[in-house]
């Protein structure tokens, strides 16, 4: 095959008469979205899982400090697609490879599970039943069709506990819709945009999986970086964030806490040559999160309050005021994205676009 792979009359472009060929990009922002699509909801899914491990290790410590015998087991992180096509095929993959999720704790529905053999074989778990689905996975892949997905919300809606994350792919419908239909609070869903007079950076032959594990592809898909023409909006990153504190409120932690493990795990990556003095790296405050008239008024044992991450995304929160105005702490979540999946940058690599829409 590598001796087949520059032949002219092998590449897709072969066949597309000369007229047609201004549309050729078209494929290479459909692969670039697939790309960043897979790479920021493992990176979402990494966080997760790191928080709740960390929330877990917690649990039993204060279990062990007042001699219980029977300390809570770690609880399992678990993870379902809804839709079993290209893009579900794809993120289940990707989750698989280079995510922290077994396979035994990834599930699909699809109506057709059986074209699903090579995932199966791999130990994931296929079928048709999404209200069973969501009732089992702590966070929900929407990866459907835009003409399936209200009677899918309609399956799963009474499925939904409060806790449960879903993260729609389905860009058709907006956050409100959404909402109303599942008449649930604790959804994302990413955003991009398109520059047509960008360079594709995506490659041509590689999968989503090797695709992430080139450093120059990896970089191109970081929240704030515009290469390969396609950008996230930033308020995705805002939701991720707000999504942590719920998971963090939903096990009654106090605040003070929350805040102190959030920059022990998601702010402890850190270029060269601020690693002697950490003392300058960001640490998260109360008024990131919330308003400075909230903060006066929450006592340290308090937890942050219960956000709707719809309308995070939708609207300007504190988090937006702080993550707009600090090129430190963009830089640091910059370098824990690139970390998660084992790329290390140096200061020499910058990948921030200082014009990056905020909405």
């Amino acid at each position: 095959m590598d001796m087949l792979q520059d032949l002219e009359s092998l590449q897709f472009e072969y066949g597309v008469p000369e007229e047609d060929r201004i549309w050729l990009y078209l494929q290479g922002r459909s692969r670039g979205l697939m790309i960043e699509a897979c790479a920021h909801a493992t990176f979402f899914c990494k966080l997760l899982y790191n928080l709740r491990a960390s929330l877990n290790e917690n649990q039993s410590s204060r279990h062990l400090s007042i001699g219980s015998l029977n300390s809570a087991t770690p609880e399992e992180f678990k993870v379902g697609i809804i839709g079993g096509g290209h893009l579900g095929k794809q993120l289940a993959g990707t989750l698989l490879q280079l995510g922290p999720i077994p396979a035994e704790s990834l599930r699909i529905s699809t109506r057709r599970p059986e074209t699903l053999g090579e995932l199966q074989k791999l130990g994931i778990k296929c079928f048709y039943h999404n209200a069973d689905l969501v009732s089992w996975a702590d966070v929900i892949f929407l990866c459907c069709l835009p003409s399936q997905l209200p009677n899918i919300c309609v399956e799963i809606y009474t499925s939904l506990e409060k806790t449960s994350i879903v993260y729609s792919f389905v860009a058709a419908i907006p956050l409100p819709r959404l909402k109303l239909l599942l008449n649930h609070t604790n959804i994302l869903r990413p955003q991009y945009q398109y520059d047509e007079d960008s360079v594709s950076v995506w490659g041509a032959n590689k999968g989503v999986v090797a695709a992430l594990q080139d450093p120059t592809i990896l970089q191109a898909t970081c929240p704030y970086s515009p290469a390969g023409g396609i950008i996230l909006n930033i308020k995705w990153l805002e939701g991720v964030f707000y999504a942590a504190l719920n998971i963090c409120t939903a096990r009654n932690m106090a605040h003070s806490q929350v805040l102190q493990l959030l920059s022990e795990l998601f702010l402890s990556v850190h270029f060269e040559d601020c690693g002697k003095d950490t003392a300058s790296c960001p640490k998260f405050q109360l008024t990131d999160f919330v308003s400075k008239a909230y903060g006066k008024n929450l006592s340290q044992e308090r937890p942050f309050p219960w956000f709707d991450l719809t309308a995070v995304q939708l609207k300007e929160t504190p988090f937006s005021q702080h993550l707009s105005s600090s090129p430190v702490l963009q830089d640091h979540l910059t370098h824990l994205y690139c970390a998660s999946f084992g790329i290390s940058l140096t200061k020499e690599q910058p990948v921030i676009s200082t014009g990056f829409p905020s909405q």
